[in-house]
């Protein structure tokens, strides 16, 4: 079974969301409604919590995990996705905040305490350094991540477009 409970936690499911049969989703994770967890990802919300939100998708391959409390790590690392965020392929996600609107790019990699604000597109191949915290309305790339340029209207049209294709395509997959 790909939902799996961890301790007392199972993983809890809005409405109309996808998880693909090769997808593994493990203990404290929070998926809301028409969200999709693509072929291959893992996601593990055992040592914490994982809250992914509303159209977001998480696409082939990516993996998900979080930081336990410690004595030098008060409340641990979650991982928290807000609404409309497009995670692309193989990225990995550990212990961040990712907020509204955002597009990560393919095999990205975003580690703990990380915060990414609403509105931000960061390119393929990208570090998100421990920390870091992204600035709303630019655009990021390389490892590690640097601020290149302001978005244009087009590109930040884009993270509710990409949002919106992939809960088109998740209801094809749940017809």
């Amino acid at each position: 079974m790909n939902l799996r409970p961890y301790r007392d936690h199972s993983p809890e499911l809005g409405q109309r969301v996808y998880v693909d049969s090769s997808a593994v989703v493990i203990g404290q994770v929070s998926l809301a409604d028409d969200s999709a967890i693509w072929p291959t990802v893992v996601v593990r919300g055992d040592v914490n919590y994982i809250s992914i939100g509303k159209r977001s998708n998480i696409q082939d391959g990516c993996v998900l995990h979080v930081s336990h409390e410690a004595s030098f790590n008060p409340g641990g690392d979650p991982l928290i996705i807000g609404d409309d965020v497009t995670v692309g392929h193989r990225a990995v996600l550990h212990g961040c905040t990712i907020e509204n609107e955002c597009l990560i790019g393919i095999n990205t990699v975003i580690l703990d305490k990380a915060i990414i604000r609403s509105q931000v597109l960061i390119g393929a191949n990208s570090l998100v350094p421990p920390g870091k915290e992204l600035e709303s309305g630019y655009l990021y790339v390389g490892s590690p991540v640097k601020q290149i340029r302001p978005l244009t209207a087009d590109e930040l049209a884009y993270f509710k477009y990409s949002a919106n294709n992939y809960v088109q395509l998740k209801d094809e997959y749940l017809a």
